[in-house]
């Protein structure tokens, strides 16, 4: 104790008058220092490298821009393709599985080998994939590279190793699923058609073999071209030439028919007996008209006919509407019978598959569900009921029902939160939903040992937030909370809505959530927040409204022409408003609503309203227009419950509130924080030449996602998913403004400097254009969500690059400092600490980080005493700069002196509106983590971590001794840092504009990991990322899924554990029993042996500049990845085990089967021996 109390002291009177500027804080980049202290100060670290392997677990939500569709009616998996090569297989609810073609390309089909725990993908980059099931994480076996052809269509039959594949020529070749190579076998497309014809029939767009014969093919050819081949005799059964283009081809099971869809929405069924013409032809949405012709339909895309033992056959088609209604939705046409049931899709239809009970095509096929992939959404109709209602969806499908615009990621949570959460939010649940079981129910999966609560939060465009339970890596919505029923509904056309977002007012910039309390704080974009509490009741509540006018001076404001870089740089989980929009008429301009002053964006309603259990709107606080100014949007916010206070800053200022009191407490600009200790000197301003520009001074930097007036936070979310492929360069002469660098492709820091003396380059009304597009992207008209808004940092490989690249970091000196008067506050946090170095005793405190890397401690006085706390004013006494850092201060963290986290005090949750019990009266009760609490044994004091966009450094407190400072980067900037625990330890994580995650000892500041995850960063994955306990992460890899990862070794060693079981051993259905004349008159098709005509002894090798072998890393690298030590190789070895000895049984029931046939026939053998033994000749 005495010995610590002299280190302290040593610490004190070596570094005298803080940290601001003193040597010993500065260091070389990614080199950790530490300031002249004793080494008595001795935290034992525990956390080393080999604690950290970044890894991703699992992906959840819609998989973006689907492009094709698999089912497996036997082990009952689905698979969804995409457009960016992705592969989700999706089993029961649990088994949820994400694959990713390392060529990115568009996964053009699927199949299954069905029962086999392997998949087959083919791809636009002419690339067919053979995926390995039998493990947890799926891996590429092996690749069949075409050089020559473009795929079109691919066919794999049941129990078949022999994939037939379609190309764009018209030529159809098999593959050798075993070996993946290309038989000689070929049908050519100039074989298959007569040779009489004078025109290409175009690509392969269907292969099926005859339900009746195996040995025929049905090839469908795009122009019309319909040919049966027979692969035995190597010629054409019989040809079709139809006018109309053919789109699919379903057969009946007898295989005496088939049906085919059509480019003019027709429906046409050919009868094997006559091919000449088609047996039926029917236009199912095609009405006669007035003058007897048939209206013209859209193409049927796709049909499938099924038959059922007890009804009529099943019709499901995609399509053929007429095209006299414009705006008409997207169908999905059931006609069951005479019955035709047409149901209305919200999204166009990607693709579909009719769910049946047997896996033979020659079986009555008994059809039970149709799966519809939407761009949007996946649906499962039943049809076994006559109304056809859809399932309900077990997996979590709506991430994006609104754009995501922030997340927040909660890991330990209170165990009772996630219950009481599920029980309210199942309370409004809709209804309607099939009664029957989800079909895709294959799989395993079970709840592994290294589980606990945890809870993701997502805001959204339309002002709603939803929690989800993210306990054991999945996913399931517990509660859904509406913002936007606070307000009244702004009309349109009226003089403030007219003027402010006509579309997403609601939209959420961020979140606050105390679990612990759970009190919940929105922060929405037109300057509002929205404090809730969470009752189990129902009551009858007035919201209060509190109104702030919170405004920079105008001598602290400089006008464009004098500045170019303006630091207001909120912190990335909020928005800043976008350059190229118009802003209110000055007062000047004589408008009627040219002079707003003091009226918030939002109208609260302000009556008492009905609100249901759940989280209760409890107050809303506004920030005001002034002077015909919209206020700026809110940067950051901290809550406190344990203190009642609310603290939230933007580029103007900082504000208080005691939201038990319905109070301001402060509301003062960054500068008044500082008084006379403002740690630079600010240069004296003209006046501004144009008061309408002030409102654009904010800096635009990594946050500047939304436009802050008119359409601030639309997206062009709709028009972004349904874009065509086509990649159209738009050539642009680069803005050298920084405000604009998110639009033209390039991400600089937010606390960039360009390069002096280059004017703004002035933008047209129509904004600035993208240099570089995505697929089908095209320029930002609007603002767009963080969902869809995409920008490449690029990894530059010289140092003059990267500075280029990110532009320059603003040094702390004052020259830097002359051009930046705006200083946004970008970060907050309440906590016990020491607001003076000399208390004694830890106080509530609250910290506060601004955009010019400055940190200032403001002590309060808070009455604890419940009566008193309800009637005393809380008092605050800023007390003046105590670091400064480079860039943008992100984080606070506070450890005690034996390195040990110290949670923020914070009440225990009470019921308000529940019924009074006289015996046991509601009392406020607090939790305090003060630093001297644990600590009588090692001394006074806490250890307070800051990290800024470019530096992290740890303070002793209240001596504000720098103890250790680290250099993060000195070529990119830290998008996001957070303080978590990891292995029963603390690190201080951060994630880079670069891509890079590291992880940093405390306190020393060591560096642990730094791994180049994401080579190119976009502002989604820079909006949404967020660390949490216990080694995990999550950000938004695409507008509809949300992707998880962990940095955590132990997490990556039991993540085998926790991932499901796609494959599980299940015995092949049985054919039916054909009987004895079907076998007869039917064919031949149980004979047909495909190895006899495809293999290399019949067929020859096929030509090596055809197509090219791959061989994947399936078999080695998957089986290291499944295995993760000896529980895989068990497991293994158990499934082999289990393989062969279902194999040996199958051959010991066979032995047996033969054995018994072979003891009847001797005793039919001899007893007819002993009945002919004495009989002559002439008596037989």
């Amino acid at each position: 104790m005495k010995k610590f109390r002299k280190v302290l002291d040593g610490l004190t009177t070596s570094s005298p008058g803080g940290t601001i500027g003193s040597p010993s804080c500065g260091s070389a980049a990614g080199t950790p220092t530490s300031a002249p202290t004793p080494k008595d100060i001795d935290i034992q670290e525990t956390l080393v490298a080999e604690n950290f392997q970044l890894c991703k677990t699992v992906r959840h939500g819609f998989p973006y821009q689907p492009t094709a569709l698999a089912f497996d009616p036997v082990q009952k998996i689905l698979a969804i393709g995409s457009r960016t090569g992705g592969v989700r297989i999706l089993g029961r609810p649990g088994v949820d599985c994400y694959c990713q073609h390392e060529s990115g390309a568009a996964v053009l089909q699927l199949q299954f080998l069905i029962n086999e725990g392997a998949l087959v993908s083919a791809c636009a980059d002419d690339t067919l994939h053979l995926w390995n099931l039998r493990q947890r994480r799926p891996a590429v076996l092996h690749s069949l590279k075409f050089n020559r052809e473009r795929i079109t269509f691919c066919h794999l039959p049941f129990q078949s190793k022999w994939l037939y594949v379609g190309t764009e020529r018209g030529n159809t070749h098999i593959v050798n699923i075993e070996s993946f190579v290309l038989s000689g076998y070929v049908i050519m497309w100039n074989k298959a058609i007569e040779l009489s014809t004078k025109t290409h029939p175009g690509p392969v767009v269907h292969l099926s073999d005859s339900p009746k014969d195996e040995g025929k093919l049905l090839i469908g050819f795009e122009s019309g071209t319909i040919v049966q081949w027979d692969l035995r005799g190597k010629k054409a059964d019989f040809r079709i030439y139809y006018d109309e283009a053919i789109h699919s081809v379903s057969w009946h099971h007898e295989g005496k028919q088939f049906m085919c869809s059509h480019s003019d929405g027709s429906l046409t069924l050919w009868n094997l007996r006559n091919t000449t013409k088609p047996f039926q032809v029917t236009f199912p949405h095609g009405k006669i008209q007035k003058d007897g012709r048939k209206e013209s339909c859209k193409p049927i895309l796709k049909v499938e006919y099924k038959t059922s033992r007890n009804s009529e056959p099943f019709v499901v088609f995609s399509g053929g509407l007429s095209y006299d209604k414009a705006g008409r939705r997207p169908t999905l046409t059931i006609m069951h019978g005479k019955a035709i049931t047409v149901l209305e899709m919200d999204y166009p239809i990607v693709e579909f598959m009719v769910l049946c009970d047997t896996p033979y095509n020659n079986e009555v096929q008994e059809p039970y569900a149709v799966v519809v992939l939407l761009e949007k959404d996946l649906i499962v109709v039943d049809l076994t009921q006559s109304n056809f209602p859809v399932f309900e969806n077990p997996y979590p499908m709506d991430v994006h029902e609104s754009p995501v615009t922030c997340t927040a990621y909660f890991a330990d949570c209170p165990p009772d939160i996630i219950p009481i959460l599920y029980s309210i939010g199942a309370k409004h649940k809709k209804t309607g939903y099939s009664q029957k079981e989800w079909p895709i129910s294959g799989g395993t999966w079970t709840l592994g040992s290294h589980t606990y609560p945890e809870i993701i939060i997502t805001g959204h465009a339309d002002g709603s937030i939803k929690f989800w339970d993210a306990s054991a890596i999945t996913l399931q919505m517990l509660y859904k909370l509406k913002t936007s029923k606070v307000f009244e509904k702004p009309k349109p056309g009226e003089g403030r809505a007219a003027d402010l977002v006509e579309e997403d007012p609601f939209a959420v910039q961020m979140v606050s959530w105390c679990p612990q309390s759970r009190i919940f704080c929105v922060v929405g974009i037109s300057a509002h927040i929205i404090l809730y509490r969470f009752s189990k009741y129902d009551a009858n509540t007035q919201i209060v409204s509190l109104d702030v006018r919170l405004q920079c001076e105008s001598d602290d404001v400089i006008t464009p022409s004098e500045n170019e870089n303006n630091p207001c740089f909120p912190e990335p989980g909020s928005h800043s408003p976008q350059p190229h929009h118009q802003y209110p008429a000055s007062p000047s301009s004589g408008t009627p609503e040219g002079n707003k002053d003091s009226i918030p964006c939002l109208k609260v309603k302000d009556r008492v309203v009905r609100v249901p259990p759940g989280y209760q709107a409890e107050l809303v606080i506004q920030l005001l227009w002034v002077d015909g100014e919209p206020p700026q949007q809110i940067t950051t916010l901290d809550i406190n419950s344990a203190y009642g206070l609310l603290a939230f800053g933007n580029c103007s200022g900082l504000v208080v509130v005691d939201y038990l009191q319905k109070t301001i407490l402060l509301c003062m600009s960054t500068l008044d924080l500082y008084g006379a200790a403002d740690p630079y000197q600010r240069l004296t301003r003209s006046p501004r030449r144009n008061r309408q520009s002030t409102s654009e001074l904010c800096m635009r930097g990594l946050s500047n996602f939304y436009s802050d007036s008119k359409k601030r936070i639309r997206t062009s979310y709709q028009s972004l998913t349904e874009l065509s492929d086509n990649q159209q360069s738009i050539d642009m002469e680069r803005s050298k403004s920084p405000t604009s660098d998110h639009v033209n492709g390039h991400c600089t820091s937010p606390t960039s400097q360009p390069s002096a003396g280059k004017p703004r380059v002035p933008m047209g009304p129509e904004g600035p254009r993208l240099t570089r597009r995505g697929p089908g992207r095209p320029p930002f008209r609007k603002a767009q969500s963080a969902a869809c808004m995409e920008i490449s940092l690029p990894v530059s490989h010289t140092e003059e690059s990267r500075e280029n690249s990110f532009s320059r970091s603003r040094s702390s000196s004052v020259s830097s400092i002359d051009r930046d008067t705006k200083e946004a506050i970008t970060t907050l946090q309440f906590g016990e600490s020491y607001g003076r170095k000399t208390d004694a005793l830890p106080t509530p405190c609250l910290w506060v980080g601004t955009s010019l890397g400055v940190v200032v401690v403001i002590p309060m006085s808070v009455p604890t005493e419940q009566e008193e706390r309800m009637e005393e004013p809380v008092t605050i006494g800023p007390s003046g700069v105590v670091l400064l850092l480079k860039g943008s201060v992100l984080r606070f963290g506070f450890l005690d002196c034996m390195g040990v986290l110290i949670q923020s005090p914070h009440e225990v949750w009470r019921d308000l509106n529940a019924p009074e019990d006289p015996d046991r009266p509601r009392r406020r009760k607090l939790i305090n983590f003060s630093p001297s609490s644990s600590q009588d044994t090692c001394g006074e004091g806490h250890l307070a971590v800051v990290c800024s966009e470019r530096q992290a450094k740890v303070l002793l407190m209240p001596s504000q001794s720098c103890l250790f400072v680290h250099n993060i980067t000195e070529s990119s900037f830290v998008l996001r840092a957070d303080v978590v625990s990891v292995c029963n330890s603390v690190c201080l994580a951060c994630f880079c504009a670069n891509g890079h995650i590291m992880t940093l000892s405390l306190p020393s500041l060591r560096p642990l990991v730094n791994v180049n995850y994401l080579p190119l960063t976009d502002m989604r994955i820079a909006r949404t990322f967020c660390f949490t306990n216990g080694g995990q992460a999550l950000y938004l890899s695409s507008p509809t899924e949300i992707q998880r990862i962990t940095y955590s070794q132990e997490m990556c060693d039991n993540l085998q554990e926790m991932l499901g079981e796609l494959f599980t051993p299940i015995e092949t259905p049985e054919a039916q029993n054909r009987g004895f004349l079907k076998g007869f008159f039917g064919g031949n098709a149980h004979t047909f042996d495909r190895e006899e005509l495809f293999g290399e002894a019949a067929a020859g090798k096929a030509s090596r500049s055809l197509a090219q072998h791959i061989p994947g890393q399936g078999g080695v690298e998957g089986m290291k990845v499944a295995a993760s030590g000896v529980v895989g190789d068990l497991a293994r070895a158990r499934v082999a085990l289990d393989e062969r000895g279902q194999r040996l049984g199958e051959l010991e029931d066979r032995t047996a089967l033969m054995m018994t046939s072979a003891e009847t026939f001797s005793k039919h053998a001899h007893e007819l021996m002993l009945k002919c033994k004495d009989k002559k000749w002439y008596q037989f």
